[in-house]
């Protein structure tokens, strides 16, 4: 048997790093057992459609690089890839039910409807939707009074629905429990439990892997399987992602959850699929940090939790820093430049000259460097003419007694430090330090302040180097006259 998996997103705003997982659950199913990833879009309910959605699935796929075997933009055997344009397939498969008695029209009006279940309410009894079939005369009635109808699937009553799903184990339903559900409203627009079987048989899924939300609607989807004649896939509920700490339901509130946010911050695609791989599956007690190759050659639905996972937010950036170590300097200098160019710190065209600064900031930050936007956090001082002041490292390190005259001797002997290089600074401050009878830390602690605004970062030569003689003169000047504007108190 040729395994083929499929993600079926409803296109109605961004893709939810929940989903994506999802998504990669398939993915690496599939790819483990050389089988094909089916992505579908479930945009039959237009009401809710977002244009521009379908846009941010396939540019997030994209991203990720899991690559789609049949779909959107690359076509296949069993398309269209959209339910909206496959209506023609939902009426065959809605006649068919209509043709072996599985299913029947049904004219009942919403206000009826509530009727009998708020007599169901009054009664203390569970409502369960039981429809009567109309007969040939009350069709030909209804027709000519222009009644609209939905098509009703008939639940067969005394049985139970068994459904051995991979993840959650053996779970079932009575059909007692369980109503006459409609399978395709007035004016012909399929719902989800119908739809999602007519596709699933005809592009040949062997493995429905999807959120657990959807274990209820398996039952009715199982009944309709049935009736069309198609074998049963192997189902696989996968717990919902909670959110950071608690057993709730990861939501838009908690934070950063669409995949996009993440693309936007400049993390890494192999650390976000090693991080949704191991939200909520493992190989062993030890191991954290996957290939993609190796994904591939361990994943299994056996190692799945049946439980759910919390999103880790400082898991998904530790791992964000343990890929971007991996990066080759040249490849991280590259990746940087679109935020570089979006903060306006750069040309669209990047000079040689300039392109060596950046890498020269970048091995600067060192491990600091955890995500692509932290060029802008981190290091926006090494690319602008004038800098923002840290009111805090301000406090701290500058507005104290003697400062100022420290800075102004300092700039003095900066100006006859040669060669202007990295070992000749180091040599010159201590030597200034001593010279001087400071600490070092009351020398370093208040330069760096003075020319990055900052009282952290790289190293402090690195910094002195990097900017240049002719820049930390300037504003270490700027620094003085701020401090006689505002003197010490």
């Amino acid at each position: 048997m040729t395994v083929r998996t499929r993600f079926a997103p409803s296109p109605t705003g961004y893709l939810h790093i929940g989903g994506v997982r999802t998504a990669l659950f398939n993915w690496l199913l599939a790819r483990h057992y050389g089988g094909q990833f089916v992505l579908r879009i479930d945009d039959t309910d237009q009401d809710r459609h977002v244009e521009a959605a379908v846009g941010l699935i396939l540019e997030g796929f994209r991203w990720m690089d899991m690559g789609w075997d049949e779909g959107p933009e690359v076509g296949g055997p069993h398309g269209p890839y959209f339910q909206s344009q496959r209506g023609e397939k939902y009426r065959a498969a809605a006649d068919r039910l209509i043709a072996s008695g599985h299913v029947y029209r049904d004219y009942t009006t919403a206000e009826e409807r509530d009727a009998e279940k708020k007599a169901a309410d009054a009664a203390k009894i569970a409502y369960r939707f039981r429809g009567a079939r109309p007969t040939p005369e009350q069709i030909t009635q209804y027709d000519a009074e222009g009644r609209p109808y939905a098509l009703r699937f008939q639940v067969p009553l005394g049985r139970k629905v068994v459904i051995n799903d991979a993840i959650k184990g053996t779970v079932e339903q009575s059909t007692d429990e369980m109503g006459d559900f409609v399978i395709m409203r007035a004016g012909g627009n399929p719902l989800y439990n119908f739809a999602s079987v007519v596709d699933d048989a005809d592009m040949q899924i062997t493995h429905i892997v999807r959120a657990e939300e959807h274990l209820a609607n398996t039952f009715s989807q199982i009944l309709v399987f049935e009736a069309l004649g198609y074998e049963l896939p192997i189902f696989a509920h996968v717990p919902y992602v909670a959110a950071p700490g608690s057993r709730k339901k990861l939501s838009k509130r908690d934070g950063a959850v669409g995949l996009d946010e993440y693309m936007n911050k400049g993390y890494l695609p192999e650390a976000m699929m090693n991080y949704l791989a191991r939200l909520g599956w493992s190989l062993d007690a030890s191991q954290e940090v996957f290939t993609r190759a190796e994904l591939i050659e361990k994943f299994g639905l056996d190692r799945v939790n049946s439980s759910p996972a919390s999103h880790d937010p400082d898991k998904l950036f530790w791992l964000q820093g343990e890929w971007m170590k991996t990066v080759d300097l040249a490849d991280k200098v590259e990746a940087v430049l679109p935020w570089m160019h979006k903060e306006g710190l750069i040309h669209e065209s990047v000079h040689l000259n300039e392109k060596r600064k950046i890498a020269a900031v970048i091995s600067a930050l060192g491990d600091r460097l955890k995500t692509y936007s932290d060029i802008i956090t981190l290091g926006k001082y090494f690319f602008t003419d004038t800098i923002t002041y840290d009111p805090d490292a301000v406090k701290k390190r500058l507005r104290k007694p003697g400062v100022s005259e420290m800075l102004v001797k300092f700039a003095e002997m900066l100006k006859t430090v040669e060669p202007y290089e990295i070992s000749s600074l180091e040599t010159a401050v201590h030597a200034f330090a001593e010279t001087n009878g400071i600490k070092m830390g009351d020398v370093v602690n208040p330069v760096r302040v003075a020319v990055t605004g900052q009282g952290v970062g790289p190293g402090f030569y690195d910094c002195l180097h990097i900017l240049g003689r002719d820049v930390c003169l300037k504003r270490i000047a700027d620094t003085i006259a701020m401090l006689a504007a505002e003197p010490t108190s």
